[in-house]
This record gives C-alpha cells, structure tokens and sequence, in this order.
C-alpha cells in the first residue's frame, strides 16, 4: 500500500542538484514515483512538490470516465441508453472524451427494429437525443468483453491499441466506472454469453491500485443484486455504489409503446435526474448523491460502501468524480536538453 509523506516547502536548486533542504529528505530521495519532467530557463530546475491537495481536497489532478453496457440485444435497449445518458452527463461536466472509455455491448440507435433510426432515447417524452452527433463509443458489439474490460482497467492492452481504447490514468487519476447490465449473487454478465465475478473485478481494481493506476475510484453498478458486485472489494479509495441488494431485482422505468421497450432503469433514471441539477461549481457532495432513489422510488433498495474510503463522503464533491480537474504540476526532476540539441544542429 503507497505511504503518505509530508511535503515540504518549495526551494530553488540549480538544475539536477538537490537543495541543501533536501538532500537528507526521504521524500526527496523518493521522489521518482511522484514527480514529472519540468525543465526552466537559465538552467534551474523548480523544486516544488505534489500540492494538489491545497487546491482540491481529493488531490487529484485529472478525472476519467469507464462506462459500460454489457447487454445485447434489443429489449436490453433501457441499458445502452443508461450508459449513453451517464455519457452525455460526464460530458457535460467535463470529462472530454479522450478521459472517457465507452463500451456498448449493442448499437440499438441502428436496430432494424429501431422506429427511429440513429437515436437512443432515456425518456418518453421523445426529447433529448442521448446518441448525438458527438458520442464516440470506444468498444462496441463483440468487443465488449470481460478480457477487455479487465485489460482496459489493468493497462495490458496489446501495444497496436489505439489511445482512445486505453485507459491512461496514473496515481493522481480519479475514476468513475459505471456497469449496466444483468447480474445476480456475485457476477454480472456481458452479451449473456459469459460473466465477471466479484472476485475478478475486485482483483483487477487492486492491480489498479499496485500499478499507481488512480487515485480514487467511484464504483456504481444497476444490475439486479448489485451490491454484491461490490462485497469483495479490498483495495484502498474506492467508494461504491448499487441499485439494489443481494436477493433483489432492478427495476426498469420508462415504458414506451411506440418502440416496445423500457427506455432506462429506475436507479440510473433518478441518478441522471440528480446530475442534471449538478454544475461545474456545484457543491453537492457524496452524501446526497447516496439519497438518490430511494426505495420507494427505485422499488429496490440501493446500496453503497465506503468503509475503503478514507475521506468522509460529505467532503467529497460530486465533480471529484463527475466532472474535471485539469492541473499541471512542477516539480524537481529535470531534462538536460543541451546535449539533445546539439546532436541536431550536428546533423
């Protein structure tokens, strides 16, 4: 598990040698898996450690978006349009699609059986278009897969992959992942052909944690028995959420005639309500998003864990993990670029 270290102060030091204040300094001596190249004019190097936490109270510096259907098939339409609805909110937020990593299981907007050809709707009254012109879908189809799913959330994709099909968070990353589908006691099933357990999933998010890969990971399932999908979990920081309990369904919302199909599940219906109250600025924290769908709303009973996570929910912000942070850090380490340059001028 990563240590926690104080930071010191900021010094100057001429570039590639350490300060006097921190010569002796463990943190200075360990300073490699915390620090990115930063390179100063005349010479000098800016010895200015990880202060992120002054400004956001996560720490965290960039934000990244997972988003999964794992249902196929065109009465599953309630769970593309889930996962395109928590897309457009993200969005909307912040998170640029290069932060975000969609997968479809089906392309319901091209379903023969579609009265409205290249459209996904999450409401009956027929008015927001959740498959715009803008939704870039990262994995669709048969791609979709517990292999690729598990190899997107561990890094170990084939090195061809393109970078829109990676995940490329790093240990200042906070993470949403967001899994819609059909599940039971302890496995959610992808394209109804094979399923991922609580164990696989619990054991990619600590490979996640050993390899530096977030920072602090929100965990939200609608599945039948969702909490389940989230017992096993062990590694630090993640705070989870599911639409119902061991032993109970999920239930679907939005019956439209015209199309045949439910159009959303409850749970993620009431979320989607919540966010669109929420803004870049908004204050709304953790605890509020825990009210969201209560029982008498969503029929079942949502859940959430936070027993691994070391904040308290209420001083976390909605916008740590549904919109964007962007900040750029300087730091101590330095690139020498004279030699580089004059082995171009030579050529």
């Amino acid at each position: 598990m990563r240590s926690k270290v104080q930071n010191p102060p900021a010094v100057w030091a001429p570039a590639g040698e350490p300060s006097s204040h921190s010569v002796h300094d463990p943190v200075w001596q360990n300073r490699a898996a915390l620090q990115k190249h930063t390179i100063l004019p005349g010479g000098f190097g800016l010895v200015f450690y990880n202060t992120a936490g002054q400004f956001f109270s996560s720490g965290h510096t960039n934000n990244w978006a997972v988003l999964v259907c794992t249902s196929r098939f065109w009465f599953n339409y309630r769970h593309v349009a889930n996962s395109l609805s928590v897309y457009r909110s993200v969005k909307r937020l912040g998170i640029p699609d290069s932060h975000i990593v969609l997968m479809l299981a089906d392309d319901m907007a091209c379903n023969h059986r579609n009265p409205k050809p290249a459209t996904v709707f999450s409401h009956k009254n027929m008015e927001l278009n959740v498959y715009g012109d803008d939704v870039e879908v990262d994995y669709r189809g048969y791609e979709v897969t517990v292999e690729n799913f598990l190899r997107v959330l561990t890094g170990r994709l084939p090195p061809s992959t393109p970078r829109s099909k990676r995940l490329l968070s790093d240990d200042r990353s906070n993470i949403l992942i967001y899994l819609t589908g059909h599940g039971g006691n302890g496995f959610l099933k992808f394209q109804d052909s094979e399923e991922i357990s609580n164990v696989e999933l619990a054991d990619a998010f600590e490979q996640m944690w050993q390899k530096r890969r977030y920072n602090e990971l929100l965990f939200i399932i609608d599945t039948c028995q969702g909490a389940s999908m989230y017992e096993r979990f062990y590694s630090p920081n993640i705070m989870a959420l599911a639409s119902s309990q061991v032993g109970e369904d999920s239930l679907s919302h939005q019956p439209d005639l015209a199309i045949g199909v439910h159009l959303m599940d409850r749970y993620t219906f009431y979320l989607l309500e919540f966010l669109e109250d929420i803004h870049p600025a908004s204050k709304a924290n953790m605890n509020d998003l825990f009210k969201v769908c209560p029982k008498s709303q969503c029929v079942s009973t949502p859940g959430h864990r936070t027993d691994l996570f070391q904040r308290d929910p209420e001083s976390v912000l909605i916008t740590d993990f549904f919109g964007s942070v962007r900040k750029v850090e300087i730091t101590t380490e330095v690139v020498n670029l004279t030699d580089p340059i004059e082995q171009v001028d030579e050529r």
